[in-house]
């Protein structure tokens, strides 16, 4: 592959009769039968985990996809050795054949295993057909290749050489093991969180997402088949607790790598704190977790353009996205016909099982986010909110939740500062004249700086909300949706309480990943030690 004229995955749209929707069908086929076995992958080889766990589908929950091993401390404990086995090997290996195995892989997901893992995105995460490609396809292929573009330029900042000295930077792997924690609402995100390390010479130890398991072994399986030596990456699925305290009680843990949510962070966080002195270096904290992302809109702004980033922003993949829009502040000139546009298209949204590739939203990830998410809806009219479209819930078959707008009369109302994680919009209305207080009131709202978005056709309101919102946002987006970066475009990740925006998909996460060394070479070297200022004045 040509690295210097890299572009983004096309994505596939799946039309009927076309070759790729036939091709997904058949390996959706393949995963009916229930009988998958995901097991741990410690230094290559398979094993069966402590216990076990069933995976269903969220959207048809009786159905089973997988049985899951499960690491417990011990295994975890492995993990990290293999990882330290196999890092002097893996380290010493020359940049251009570590990358080759990552490039390998890119194009291999890009072929014959395209269908494979977004067949089990699909099944195990709920995810449409478009969301999948756009997802376990495209998004992972161009990790997997811009990845290795942004380490070559990272590698091609030098220092300064002189006539009489050579200096130079030698990129290093960190000195020990990179735990990655990995999330269930994104494939890709499953293998950029291992393979970004492990790519600038890094060993890792993943702990995928339950709902995740099938398609994250299934990259382990890519990355396998694309040369991926043993121990290099050790897939360890278990109980969060138990691996996460293990591996973080190594004194070689030098790196984490998360997504997920801003608590289980937070945690980490902490019990790195308490173990550092313990540590061999100062760990590398990289992670990207909670949003509450907005949509602000000027009088200006287009209705119809407004309602269909709405609904798109906030009920893709039932809202499950941590850059999903989920507030929003409309002024009310322009909110009727943005209500109208907006119920109308919701009231033809198709919702059910994602192997019908009509449907515009499956079901969300498991019971606890039913709940949690239905808890949030059902309360909202106490508190003074009104529900204008959708409300209900059906976990009969799957964990249905409709599309839901709730209008809000308190701007701090709990559904606009809390992080829902699923199909809920809440819109507040404000009077026109007050477009600069909502652009503090939607600053000072959230505790999180994720994504966010304005919508205006006056320039001066597009300038005034880019200043005033410069630091609720880490991706801020001008009359689009909040949601959608793509690798190489739009480098993502956000500040506050959103994770330590170190931007995934660009060179400045790679950088993280490295321990710098600086190396200076005399051509000719003194042979006097003292300097002319020591000489005689006379």
């Amino acid at each position: 592959m040509n690295t210097q004229h890299i572009v983004n995955e096309p994505i596939l749209d799946y039309r009927p009769e076309s070759p790729e929707r036939r091709h997904l069908e058949q390996a959706l086929e393949t995963l009916r039968g229930g009988d998958a076995k995901v097991p741990l992958v410690i230094g290559g080889q398979r094993m069966l985990g402590a216990r076990s766990r069933v995976l269903t589908c969220p959207h048809e929950h009786a159905r089973a996809l997988c049985t899951v091993g499960q690491a417990d401390a011990q295994l975890a404990a492995t993990a990290v050795q293999a990882a330290l086995r196999a890092q002097p090997a893996w380290s010493a290996m020359p940049f251009n054949e570590r990358a080759a195995i990552f490039l390998r892989a890119a194009e291999l997901l890009a072929g014959p295993w395209r269908q494979k893992l977004n067949a089990a995105t699909m099944a195990g995460q709920s995810k449409t057909v478009h969301q999948a490609e756009i997802d376990s396809a495209c998004e992972l292929i161009d990790f997997l290749r811009f990845n290795v573009v942004f380490a070559e330029r990272l590698q091609q900042i030098q220092p300064l050489s002189v006539n009489s000295a050579s200096n130079s930077l030698e990129y290093r792997p960190l000195e020990g093991f990179v735990y990655a924690v990995s999330p269930f609402n994104f494939t890709a995100i499953g293998g950029n969180l291992p393979c970004a390390p492990a790519l600038m010479g890094n060993t890792v130890v993943w702990k995928p997402a339950f709902s995740a398991s099938l398609s994250n072994y299934l990259i382990m399986e890519l990355l396998e088949a694309a040369g991926l030596p043993p121990g290099v990456i050790n897939f360890v699925p278990g109980d969060s607790s138990a691996v996460s305290a293990a591996v973080l009680r190594s004194a070689d843990f030098a790196g984490l790598h998360f997504t997920g949510s801003t608590a289980v962070f937070d945690a980490l966080w902490q019990q790195v704190a308490r173990n550092l002195p313990e540590y061999r270096t100062y760990p590398r904290l990289v992670g990207e977790t909670g949003g509450k992302d907005f949509v602000v809109a000027h009088a200006s702004a287009d209705a119809r353009e407004l309602a269909v980033a709405l609904l798109r922003g906030a009920f893709e993949y039932q809202g499950q996205k941590c850059s999903a829009a989920s507030r929003a502040y409309i002024p009310a000139t322009l909110w009727p016909r943005v209500k109208e546009a907006l119920l109308d298209d919701l009231a033809t949204v198709r919702m059910g099982d994602v192997a019908d590739f009509g449907v515009f939203m499956g079901a969300v990830i498991d019971r606890k986010a039913y709940e949690r998410i239905m808890g949030h809806i059902d309360r909202a009219p106490a508190q003074g909110s009104t529900v204008l479209a959708g409300g209900k819930g059906d976990d009969r078959v799957g964990y249905f939740i409709e599309p839901t707008v709730i209008q809000v009369s308190d701007p701090k109302a709990i559904t606009m500062q809390e992080e829902i994680f699923g199909p809920v919009l809440s819109v507040y209305v404000y009077p026109d004249e007050r477009w600069h207080d909502v652009i503090e009131l939607v600053d000072q709202t959230s505790p999180y700086a994720l994504t966010g978005a304005v919508f205006a056709n006056d320039r001066h309101a597009i300038a005034q909300a880019r200043a005033g919102l410069r630091h609720a946002a880490g991706n801020f987006y001008i009359n689009d949706k909040p949601t959608g970066a793509v690798v190489g475009q739009q480098p993502f990740g956000g500040a506050r309480r959103s994770g330590t925006n170190d931007k995934a998909g660009s060179m400045l996460n790679l950088q993280r990943w490295v321990s710098p060394r600086t190396i200076k070479e005399t051509w000719v070297p003194p042979m006097q030690y003292g300097y002319p200022s020591m000489g005689d004045a006379g």
